[in-house]
């Protein structure tokens, strides 16, 4: 069994989209191991996507996630890396495919609605960010 994180960025939560977000992974056989509503400082983001810290977007990806309240989430499944980055689409709204999560939620490229971790080891490193063992059921 494989798990990932997934987040409902604060453009999901503020536009009331994280129900429907949450049916779309049910619908697909994805179990939600742990879930909470976070609002991250700042510096928290900044810690999240360190890997990005020399990439041109890293200050406004990090402003817009300390922005408001975000859900974080620990998914499991089998292949549920690839499941979830199937269902949430491409990062780029207008390249995802139709009926996946960004094409019908986002707005532009950084408020693309959610995020999704894109490995077995960035899953490993993203939850354990976000959630201690005590925190995740099954």
């Amino acid at each position: 069994m494989e798990r990932t994180l997934s987040i409902i960025k604060p453009d999901g939560v503020a536009r009331g989209v994280v129900g429907e977000v949450i049916k779309r992974f049910e619908k697909n056989d994805i179990k939600i191991a742990a879930m909470k509503m976070i609002f991250m400082t700042k510096a928290q983001a900044e810690g999240f996507y360190a890997v990005h810290k020399e990439r041109p977007f890293f200050n406004s990806v990090t402003d817009f996630m300390s922005s408001g309240p975000a859900v974080v989430m620990v998914l499991e499944g089998e292949g549920v890396i690839v499941k979830n980055r199937e269902l949430m689409g491409a990062t780029n709204y207008k390249d995802a495919a139709e009926g996946t999560i960004r094409r019908d939620f986002a707005t532009d490229i950084e408020r693309n609605v959610v995020h999704g971790s894109d490995s077995p080891e960035t899953a490993s490193f993203e939850i354990g960010y976000f959630f201690n063992s005590f925190e995740i059921v099954g």
